[in-house]
């Protein structure tokens, strides 16, 4: 065998010998996986690790927490499971991050957080995990609401580390709506849980009445000029729009949120339209402008619907 020949023999053993290794890493398991990215988080944390990482506080954090769930539905609805899988990475060391964190001053660590989910899991699950039984998801859901009221009471009478928990006597079946939410998401919740114990409309006409009247009564305030009042009848009449999504089984934050993507999309082709007329969109008057967006309207209707044609 020549020389190069050895050679080539000798680079071909260590690049697969390189390959077996790159496959077994890749292979570990989520659980490797995930010790691995605890112990980096806490290299970063670490006297000698990275000063950004470092500087970091629990408050500090929260918007990256806020973003990183927001980026999570972005890369859903894009269809893009790479850039999924790679949001989903992001939002899971944001609570690595704060474990770690916690984990150093002493108050709990990532094995508490899993360990809280997983019997929670489990006790939320007894037609899964026991003996109790379930015909369906309604069912499912009334009996996860009768053990998250079972479980607050107990913390109420227990409160042991639940600092803050409040008196039995003044448990409620809402005690579980952060009122840290974004509104639509809290009113959203709020109304699921009412409706879960039989509090709620009987079909979208009564909701759809509902709205009609907060309507008028918004109306009225708006005529009498009291702005106190105004601000109270829109909110009601919005929390009427939100209580109608939930009973429609449509999220009402996700909803807005693509309403909110529509308009932007139709905006910026009015511009785009201006701008080739050789105009300035703001400087249009009204009537341009609202012809302009019944062309962009358009468009876009021909687009989605050419697209549908295309699926069929």
């Amino acid at each position: 065998m020549t020389r190069s020949h050895k050679n080539q023999s000798k680079n071909g053993k260590k690049s697969r010998r390189r390959h077996a290794k790159a496959g077994k890493q890749t292979q570990a398991t989520p659980g490797e996986w995930f010790e691995k990215l605890v112990a980096v988080q806490a290299r970063l944390r670490a006297p000698d690790g990275c000063p950004w990482d470092r500087e970091q506080t629990h408050e500090s954090l929260r918007t990256y927490l806020i973003e990183e769930a927001y980026e999570v539905l972005e890369a859903l609805e894009s269809g893009n499971d790479a850039k999924f899988a790679e949001e989903m990475g992001d939002l899971l060391l944001q609570l690595v991050f704060h474990s770690q964190i916690a984990q150093e001053k002493g108050r709990f660590t990532i094995s508490d957080v899993i360990r809280e989910i997983h019997d929670k899991m489990v006790r939320r699950h007894p037609h899964v995990f026991g003996e109790t039984r379930a015909k369906d998801s309604a069912e499912v859901l009334r009996n996860w609401e009768q053990i998250k009221a079972e479980e607050r009471l107990s913390k109420a009478e227990n409160p042991g580390n639940h600092a803050g928990s409040k008196p039995a006597s003044e448990a409620s079946l809402l005690d579980g709506v952060s009122r840290g939410l974004p509104a639509t998401l809290e009113g959203f919740q709020l109304t699921r849980k009412a409706s879960r114990i039989g509090f709620d409309w009987e079909n979208a006409g009564g909701i759809f009445e509902k709205m009609g009247e907060e309507t008028r009564e918004l109306q009225n305030a708006l005529n009498a000029r009291e702005q106190p009042k105004v601000e109270e009848e829109l909110g009601d009449l919005l929390f009427a729009v939100v209580n109608l999504a939930r009973f429609l089984k449509v999220d009402p934050e996700i909803a807005l949120k693509k309403a909110n993507a529509k308009f932007s999309r139709r905006f910026r082709s009015m511009e785009k339209l201006a701008r080739e007329s050789g105009r300035e969109f703001k400087n249009l008057p009204r009537e341009e402008m609202e012809a302009l967006w019944d062309t962009a309207k358009g468009k876009e209707q021909k687009i989605e619907l050419s697209g549908a044609r295309t699926k069929r």
